[in-house]
């Protein structure tokens, strides 16, 4: 479109960036006769209400932090054409991106900028949101009266709060800079945005990315941190590379627990060249293996390990096939398309030596602490109270011999039970005719030491009452 003059009391002094859904101004607030930066949504989304509402949520995340380390919103509004926008601060001095485009970093520069950037996102945890999508792109420099400049975090667009991630929630972010749990749509939490402060560090450090995937697909056939620094970079010191390395680790339990963890690791390793305790010298390091962007369909159904996605070793073979075929279409299809594929995918939930895949939104958990015993639900409030409530409740009860009756839930009938043979395992399964239009799966099945599985499955979707009934599974101590 033609630039416009002015918006509200923002006189237009130039275009500075442009994205998928917005445009950035650098604005003139004639009033404080200050620079600005006006980001205006694009007129090709004035129409869609979900782009809207990401939009004004942006700058709902931005007003609740006031941190030197993030981008500030000072006002919001409306176009004459009915497009929203917001003034943020002015960022004069570009972004990270561009200065590792001209290759990597001085050392203490990157350690410097690393801090402040963990510095915005402590503001932004502290408020209880979660950026999801830290990349060199995103980091921003505004010049100081003394000449410094300061890094500052920008663009919140696919911003969460806390409460929202900890549900089952949408993946996204850049491919090079994501943590892997975020691809795979998990509950997320602080460690999320930890991984990908490590990934801007790396490539700070060394000018490159950290595993250069191209697609949200090949993230989740990450298996290990990346590379050492050093095969991009000589004189980065071994301290300051396992420190980063380690925060790249993909098992989010295995990373630093919190940012400042990480961040006085790194100083520290910077100051004293010192490896921290418990870390080992990169060249004592397993060698990752090699991730691709794009993988052969044909050959990775061929042979299922070449994508399959780290888990635990109790995940079955039908959940690796799962996730096969996730990875397969996300590397194919990418973009939007990705996105929207993962969403129908099932989300793998666990607690204790239980665990369970379920439909995205199944949004709900609550476990038993004297169990174990674990139930996910789109409603736990009402689970208790009608079978209409979608959801899976399995747990454990002592039990040397399978039931051969048991008691329906509420408003279903009692049926004889079908004796089964669940991986190797006798099983039994009740089939509950309710009078709601759901039906009620329940099965229990046999383990050593006098342990019953029980699952009771709820869903009006045949189907995916059965995917999820057969998804249901028991580790036994010790394996």
């Amino acid at each position: 479109m033609d630039q416009p003059e002015r918006i509200g009391r923002y006189a237009l002094v130039r275009r500075v960036g442009a994205g998928g859904f917005a445009t950035v101004w650098l604005a003139r607030d004639e009033q404080l006769d200050a620079e600005v930066a006006v980001k205006i949504l694009s007129d090709n989304w004035i129409e869609d209400d979900d782009v809207r509402r990401r939009f004004l949520a942006e700058g709902r995340f931005l007003r609740k932090v006031d941190s030197l380390y993030v981008v500030g919103v000072h006002d919001i509004g409306e176009t004459e054409d009915g497009r929203p926008y917001m003034v943020l601060t002015y960022a004069d001095g570009g972004t990270l991106a561009e200065r590792i485009k001209a290759g990597p970093l001085e050392l203490a520069d990157a350690v410097r900028i690393i801090t402040e950037v963990g510095r915005g996102l402590k503001h932004l945890h502290a408020r209880g949101v979660l950026h999801r999508d830290v990349k060199p792109a995103n980091v921003l420099f505004r010049t100081e009266e003394q000449g410094n400049d300061r890094a500052m975090l920008s663009d919140l667009g696919l911003g969460k709060s806390l409460a929202e991630v900890s549900r089952i929630t949408m993946p996204g972010g850049t491919p090079s800079y994501v943590a892997p749990e975020q691809v795979r749509g998990e509950r997320l939490d602080h460690r999320a945005d930890l991984y990908s402060l490590g990934a801007v560090a790396y490539a700070a450090f060394t000018g490159q990315a950290p595993h250069g995937v191209a697609s949200l697909g090949a993230v989740m056939q990450i298996e290990s941190p990346p590379p050492s620094m050093t095969t991009h970079r000589a004189d980065v010191p071994d301290a300051i590379d396992v420190v980063v390395r380690r925060a790249l680790e993909p098992d989010r339990d295995k990373r630093w627990p919190d940012l400042d963890s990480f961040l006085n690791a790194l100083r520290e390793a910077h100051t004293t060249g010192k490896i921290p305790p418990g870390l080992v010298p990169a060249a004592e390091m397993p060698t990752p293996a090699t991730t691709t962007g794009r993988v052969d369909q044909a050959t990775a159904l061929a042979s299922d390990n070449q994508l399959t996605v780290t888990t635990p070793p109790r995940r079955r073979a039908r959940s690796r096939v799962i996730a096969t075929l996730a990875a397969i279409l996300l590397a194919a299809a990418g973009g939007y398309g990705g996105y929207q594929f993962v969403l129908t995918r099932p989300v793998k939930v666990e607690y204790e030596q239980l665990s369970v895949e379920v439909p995205r939104d199944w949004s709900q958990k609550a476990e038993r602490a004297d169990g174990p015993a674990l139930l996910v639900t789109e409603d736990t409030a009402n689970w208790g109270k009608s079978t209409e409530v979608d959801g899976v409740y399995t747990g454990l009860v002592n039990g040397t011999n399978l039931p051969t009756t048991s008691t329906p839930p509420p408003g279903c009938d009692t049926v004889p039970g079908e004796t089964q043979d669940v991986d190797g395992r006798k099983a039994v399964l009740f089939r509950y005719s309710c009078n709601t239009a759901h039906s009620v799966y329940e099965r229990f099945i046999q383990y050593p030491g006098g342990k019953l599985l029980q699952v009771q499955v709820r869903d009006d979707n045949a189907g995916q009452r059965q995917d999820v009934l057969d998804s249901a599974s028991y580790l036994p101590p010790g394996g």
